[in-house]
């Protein structure tokens, strides 16, 4: 059935017995996620988790209802999150719908389902079901939610930041979040000693020094020219910049890939889908960017931001390993790109 966020966010606080899966998907897959951490909270510290995605459950349809109806080994609760749901992923969903028994409770975080789609139909057609959809908030809308992040880290940030930090993460609030977070850790901030956000913090952490010059190394790893690639790592090393300032560029950049590649999914048209995107797209970038569309497909692109949200977490512990993972990520990322466009 379909759900609103309030009906939602409730319905996750305490999972009801008779719903046995939720699905929150479209445009705002990052809003998607931070109302599933509901559930995970609600469910405990100790509750198994169990991690399936769609490729696993088109092999095998019947796994998510027997992983649904198991017990927990060490008889504590029990869930199971799927990422990367879809249509393949219809039959799986199905027979958890459809079991005699489900005890534990089934989330799935996808992006922006066509109306036709077979899953969403079978999620909102089904009382067994919730269904939320989550969309791009507007500018006021994500200047409230960056403040919002701060605040449960300490921070105390300026409306005046707070739209500065929209606009650098380009409204994605996964980007608004890592650089709100890169903040907290600079001031030293948290709930017991919280600390004022100042512009001049948000200058020294900032990704968007047009010196570091990274936007060849970005379209290089999205592009899939390896030879590119390496040439502007070396380079990027021997300026003395650290690998982690090429995860937002990229990470912006992947959003906007996904954004418009879900528009010319829609359309069948992609210069109407660049074209839609507007200033986000600069004008000389407009053939770079629509290629890099045709590489990447949604699922692809979803995969490459969720890699990037990783690889930030990890880079954020310093040079060394936090490096090396870096620098994997990115070699992973331009080889799948270069497999795409052979």
């Amino acid at each position: 059935m379909k759900a609103n966020r309030g009906q939602i966010e409730r319905a996750l606080d305490a999972p009801p017995p008779d719903i046995r899966f939720f699905l929150l998907y479209g445009p705002d897959e990052a809003g998607s996620a931070a109302i599933a951490k509901r559930l995970e909270r609600a469910m405990g510290p100790q509750a198994e988790r169990v991690d399936l995605d769609g490729a696993s459950l088109k092999e095998d349809p019947a796994r998510l209802s027997d992983e649904a109806a198991s017990f927990s080994m060490f008889g504590d609760k029990r869930w199971v999150r799927v990422s990367g749901m879809g249509d393949e992923s219809a039959p799986a969903l199905a027979a958890l719908l459809e079991a005699e028994a489900a005890g534990n409770p089934v989330i799935a975080v996808t992006g922006t389902l066509k109306p036709t789609s077979k899953l969403l139909k079978l999620a909102l057609d089904h009382k067994g079901a919730m269904a939320c959809i989550s969309y791009q908030p507007d500018a006021r809308e994500a200047e409230q939610i960056a403040i919002g992040i701060a605040r449960e880290g300490g921070l105390r940030l300026s409306t005046e930041l707070a739209r500065r930090i929209v606009d650098l993460a380009n409204g994605d609030r996964a980007l608004m979040a890592g650089e709100v977070e890169k903040l907290i850790l600079y001031l030293d901030a948290a709930p017991d000693r919280p600390r004022e956000a100042t512009a001049d913090a948000l200058d020294a952490l900032s990704a968007d020094n047009p010196e570091t010059e990274i936007g060849p190394l970005v379209n290089a790893v999205l592009g899939g020219d390896l030879k590119a690639m390496h040439k502007e790592m070396l380079r990027l090393n021997e300026s003395g910049a650290a690998m982690a300032s090429i995860i937002r560029p990229l990470l912006t950049r992947a959003m906007l890939i996904a954004n418009i590649r879900a528009d010319f999914d829609a359309s069948g048209r992609l210069e109407a889908a660049v074209e839609s995107a507007g200033k986000a797209v600069f004008w000389k970038e407009k053939g770079t960017v629509s290629r890099q569309v045709r590489i990447w497909d949604a699922p692809g692109a979803a995969r490459v931001i969720q890699r990037l949200l990783d690889a930030e977490r990890a880079s954020r512990g310093g040079r060394g390993a936090g490096e090396l993972l870096v620098r994997h990520e990115l070699l992973a990322i331009a080889r799948q790109a270069a497999r795409e466009r052979a």
